[in-house]
């Protein structure tokens, strides 16, 4: 019974958000800032983040589906942040260069907004 309480207590929302190997979660806020997603995109602790044309993502880590196609993990977001087009043909969000490194650490700091 308390095993059952415990496997159960790992299911809550509150859980902490899957991380990426390696993955640096203050690097991806810079990354974040430096390819100017604010711009877009409301996002907590990113300066100047205050765009309005994409989703506001202030509770990105708790959502189940990035862009409504992929599974919520750091590499399905690793990959959508790499080439939204290719995952979701006709998305508005563009491909912006971003790097599969730099999109590991992007992702990990989207998963702490909860």
């Amino acid at each position: 019974m308390l095993l059952l309480a415990a496997t159960l207590a790992g299911c809550e929302a509150g859980r902490a958000p899957p991380r990426a190997d390696g993955a640096d979660a203050e690097r991806g806020r810079r990354l974040l800032a430096q390819f100017q997603c604010g711009s877009c995109h409301v996002i907590p602790g990113v300066e100047a983040a205050r765009g309005t044309a994409g989703p506001p993502l202030a509770t990105f880590g708790r959502q189940s589906y990035v862009a409504g196609t992929l599974p919520n993990d750091p590499q399905a977001l690793a990959r959508w942040l790499v080439d939204p087009p290719a995952v979701k043909p006709g998305t508005a969000m563009p491909a912006l260069g971003v790097s599969p490194d730099d999109a590991r650490h992007m992702a990990a700091y989207l998963a702490t907004l909860r």
